[in-house]
């Protein structure tokens, strides 16, 4: 961003009390966390480096102009009223334009280190051409994968696959959309669901169903009997890279691109963090979740426990008291926060009772060299492989609440900071100083 919006910004910040809002380094009260947020962050631009193909310099430049300019552009927003038209960043992340239906307030949009484009429709009527297809979406047609508002070409962009141009032109006319709004495009897009992977949530294959045990860098873990070595999963779609069955009960999937794996383990209803991977003493409390019975508590009995199956016998296992019933294996085992194993098999059921064992989850990652997802972790869809073993966890959810920075809050976001609940008024990436009392521009009170 040039020196114009930069000092523009900064004054504008200033002036609406948010000078917090634009310290990019933890403060020296952060300690330990402050640490974990350098290494986050470090992270953060490798990542943009890597795959926008710019250096970590100007990663970092870059990621400081695209929050200036975020908060820039909310201010704006709300001056300029029914006259915003949207914005956007050139390609390199720091020229911002702002889009009004009034030349007049042109000059209000170069005050704030803008450049102002002077368009024929708002961004509110832009969403309300969008509205009429949304409510037309179940008439689209099959070759239309998608439609969204494109503020740059002040227009209405409907998706279509090859061949099927006439009949989107067809359908975005039938919904009421002027002819003069709407632009077609040719698309090779084929959309799927992504999924958060999430212990104790189902996964299928072939004709069966098991449990998540816990998610990992690239996918997740789960009980050996759930599928060889190529067998292929779906909800989430993956392939399971190594399996061990019987001798051990152990597997890990490796998930296919766009589903992410998440440091938590459901319990039925709601999530646990999982923040380490610690193992428990004998007589300790355990509780299992899987997606047949949901979630169960119980004690750890004993350890390295040998049991024969059908199959053959299974050594290494522990044994509790907690129930469990088919659908359940592979499910997550968790002592307060720290992972403790993947079900394997037992016997009883939820209504009588029963015994039942898991495999311990730290000899699976150790076996195949994985990475657990643990709290502080930034999610990321599934692209790589892991290749490193956990140690402790990493950064927890700091005293003031959920809030933590290096985290993305879309809209509609909500998160707890000093005892209050915050609302996300403009989608971003944290950064340490952007607690949500700090600025209003982009957080409000729920």
């Amino acid at each position: 961003m040039n020196r114009k919006i930069l000092a523009a910004t900064a004054a504008a910040i200033t002036g609406a009390g948010l000078i917090t809002a634009i310290a990019l380094t933890p403060s020296a009260s952060a300690g330990q966390q402050a640490s974990a947020g350098d290494q986050a962050q470090s992270e953060m631009l490798a990542a943009m480096s890597r795959d926008l193909k710019i250096s970590p310099e100007q990663a970092k430049i870059r990621l400081a102009s695209e929050q200036r300019a975020a908060i820039a552009d909310n201010t704006l927003k709300k001056q300029l009223g029914m006259s915003y038209a949207g914005s956007w960043l050139d390609a390199t992340g720091t020229a911002l334009t702002v889009a009004v239906t009034d030349a007049a307030q042109a000059d209000l949009v170069r005050a704030a280190g803008a450049t102002p484009k002077t368009v024929a429709r708002s961004a509110a009527d832009l969403d309300a051409a969008k509205l009429r297809l949304d409510a037309k979406s179940t008439k689209a047609p099959k070759t239309v994968p998608g439609w969204y508002t494109d503020v740059v070409t002040n227009s209405i962009v409907v998706l279509a696959n090859a061949g099927g141009e006439a009949a989107a032109k067809a359908w975005a006319a039938e919904s009421g959309v002027q002819a003069d709004l709407v632009r077609v495009e040719t698309s090779t897009e084929k959309p799927r669901a992504l999924i958060d992977i999430i212990g104790g949530n189902a996964y299928t294959f072939g004709s069966g169903r098991c449990s998540i045990g816990f998610p990992v860098e690239g996918g997740f873990v789960t009980a050996g009997h759930c599928g060889t070595t190529g067998t292929r999963t779906s909800n989430p779609s993956g392939t399971v890279a190594g399996s061990s069955f019987p001798g051990n009960d152990y597997a890990w999937v490796r998930a296919d691109a766009g589903n992410t794996p998440r440091a938590l383990v459901n319990r039925y209803p709601g999530t646990v963090p999982v923040a380490g991977s610690t193992e428990a003493a004998v007589n300790s409390s355990v509780c299992r979740s899987g997606s047949t019975t949901g979630w169960h508590c119980g004690t750890i009995l004993q350890k390295n426990t040998s049991v024969t199956y059908p199959e053959g016998t299974i050594t290494g296992l522990t044994r509790t008291n907690v129930c469990a019933e088919p659908g359940d294996s592979g499910g997550s085992w968790i002592t307060g926060d720290q992972a403790q194993g993947v079900t394997s098999g037992g016997s009883g059921n939820c209504t009588s009772g029963g015994t039942i064992y898991f495999q311990p989850v730290n000899e699976i990652l150790g076996v195949y060299n994985l990475r657990l997802m643990v709290t502080g972790t930034p999610p990321s869809s599934t692209t790589t492989t892991p290749t490193t073993t956990p140690t402790s966890p990493t950064t927890s959810n700091p005293p003031g609440g959920t809030w933590a920075p290096y985290t993305y809050y879309g809209s509609g976001a909500t998160a707890t900071y000093g005892g209050s609940t915050y609302r996300v008024i403009q989608p971003h990436t944290s950064m340490p100083g952007w607690e949500p009392p700090n600025v209003p521009a982009l957080w409000e009170l729920a």
